[in-house]
């Protein structure tokens, strides 16, 4: 037996178990693991320290880089609330979806059950192993993880105090020992991605390289997405102060995130539109890669109110535009052009997006649920930064991955996407051939049930 094949059948065995465990012992090592990992926080910030070394030494990008720093600002805090958030969950395995009659005593149901096997791929976020590690056993399914390779001695060192703390309560809480695993080779992915028998989803985190590479490479469905090219359509009939505070937030909140602004859409009918542009400048320390219309009006505007400088030119570039639009910067970048209508904008963006999110600006009821309903992406807001798309502020607790596809789950994907459901007959009995269509002339009651009564 193959090292892929020992590690997908004990996750499939680990899983076998798991999804019988109580939600009560569930949530319980959960708060253990959470506990286990404030404990041992300068274990885990100094192999951090190491990899973000590493990654300066070979000259990692900013924006890696600031996805690698574990313990900036409130980052590490706030994956231990997560890791809590996820546990004080309502239990999504055992949900009763629908319940018939077929007939007296006999009664079909569809119940809410573990998708199984979890083969999880991610980049240089260590905080993932945590979120994943919580909803993969919230959720009764096991997990095969697989950091990058930049944060590999932060994500050794989680995985040995998470997998500690599960072998330690095994009797307690009986959450078995392989419910949750770390590989770190890509050899190991691609030795996975052959066991079809035993793993049943794949969640690949990072680049379009990497999505499309694994879905090339494997017959096991594959959840997830690529790039977040999300853009924001500021109306003529926006708000100009909601336009400022919105596009700002989306662009500069969090530069690096997947749910960053990347391409703003800017109606020049709107009044003193060239103050969108300026604010994110002055405020946001924003590139503008902008068209050339765009580009002699803007500076045509400034001009004439007497604002036009020198930070303004050099922050105000040319867009290419058959590569701008259809590209995540994941910094202080955004490309920028003129759109006349709500239908031309929503031509736009199914054309460029990578169906991720994307926001209307604009005090125009119409126009704003023509967008809704046109835009065709897994996130649609409106008069909203694109900064909300994500599964903490859902309230999902944290989330495996943002789903951009359209079969099983969409969107940031919480406990509710990793659960699927199965049908459960309870009888007293009976048999199909004493039914119509099986030999018999007994006819089905098929009386659906109130869910609300118990």
């Amino acid at each position: 037996m193959s090292t892929a094949e020992q590690i997908a059948k004990k996750a499939r065995i680990a899983g076998n178990s798991l999804k019988t465990i109580s939600n009560e012992n569930r949530s319980a090592i959960l708060y253990k693991i959470h506990d286990a990992l404030k404990a041992d926080a300068s274990t885990i910030e100094q192999a951090n320290k190491l990899d973000l070394q590493l990654a300066q030494e070979n000259h990692l990008s900013d924006s890696l880089l600031k996805r690698l720093d574990l313990f900036k600002g409130d980052k590490f805090d706030t994956m231990l609330q997560g890791i809590k958030d996820v546990a004080d969950l309502e239990d999504p395995v055992g949900k009763i979806k629908m319940a018939r009659e077929l007939d007296e005593g006999l009664t079909l149901y569809q119940v809410t059950a573990p998708v199984g096997v979890l083969l999880v791929i991610f980049e240089s976020r260590p905080e993932v192993i945590a979120n994943i590690t919580a909803l993969c056993i919230k959720s009764g399914n096991s997990g095969i993880l697989k950091g990058g390779k930049e944060s590999v001695h932060t994500f050794r060192e989680m995985a040995k105090i998470i997998n500690e703390t599960i072998e330690k309560y095994h009797e307690e809480t009986g959450v078995p020992v392989g419910a949750v695993q770390l590989i770190e080779t890509r050899q190991d992915v691609n030795d996975l991605l052959s066991q079809d028998e035993y793993i049943d989803l794949v969640v690949p985190r990072g680049s379009n390289a990497l999505v499309r590479n694994i879905k090339d490479s494997t017959k096991i469905p594959v959840l997830g997405h690529a790039d977040g090219i999300c853009s924001i359509y500021v109306d003529k009939d926006a708000d100009l102060e909601k336009a400022k505070r919105i596009t700002l937030d989306a662009k500069t909140n969090y530069p690096a995130g997947c749910n960053a602004m990347e391409t703003l859409l800017i109606n020049p009918s709107l009044p003193s539109w060239c103050e969108v542009l300026e604010n994110l400048t002055r405020e946001g320390k924003v590139t503008l890669h902008v068209m050339n219309d765009v580009k002699e009006a803007y500076f045509k505007q400034l001009e004439s109110l007497g604002r036009l400088d020198d930070v303004i030119k050099s922050s105000t570039v040319d867009v290419n535009e058959s590569k701008d639009f259809d590209k995540e910067f994941l910094s202080l970048d955004c490309a920028v052009k003129f759109i006349t209508s709500t239908q031309a904008a929503i031509n736009h963006i199914n054309l460029h997006s990578s169906r991720h999110t994307d926001a209307i600006i604009t005090e125009n009821k119409d126009d704003a649920e023509l967008f809704l309903k046109g835009v065709d992406s897994s996130g649609v807001y409106w008069n909203a930064s694109t900064r909300f798309a994500d599964g903490f502020r859902y309230g999902f607790g944290t989330e495996v991955g943002i789903s951009t596809s359209k079969i099983h789950a969409r969107g940031p994907v919480g406990l509710d996407g990793l659960v699927i459901y199965q049908y459960q007959i309870r009888g007293n009995g009976q048999v199909a051939s004493d039914y119509l269509g099986a030999g018999g002339n007994k006819a089905f009651v098929h009386k659906d049930l109130d869910l609300t009564k118990k």
